[in-house]
């Protein structure tokens, strides 16, 4: 549950890696090993400013998750019927 915790970091836009150390009692190490997964599964990216790297949530790919899931629920409308989108 450790990206939760992540993602809510993120929340107010893009972090260096030190910003989102300081939000978590881990080593830079885990924190840069946690990143690196995260941007292999295209869920952040980073762009490289001088000597910092900037990550951003990749909301793109959150937003294709979002309407997955919804499309697996179904929607409900007013009543309660569930719709399929």
């Amino acid at each position: 549950m450790a990206f939760l915790f992540y993602f809510q970091s993120f929340r107010n836009g893009r972090l260096s890696a030190g910003e989102i150390c300081e939000h978590f009692s881990v080593t830079g190490a885990s924190i840069s090993r946690h990143l690196a997964i995260l941007k292999e599964a295209d869920l952040i990216r980073n762009k490289r400013e001088g000597k910092f790297i900037y990550y951003e949530l990749n909301t793109s790919v959150l937003e294709d998750v979002m309407l997955w899931i919804i499309d697996l629920k179904g929607v409900s409308d007013d009543e309660g019927n569930d719709k399929k989108i």
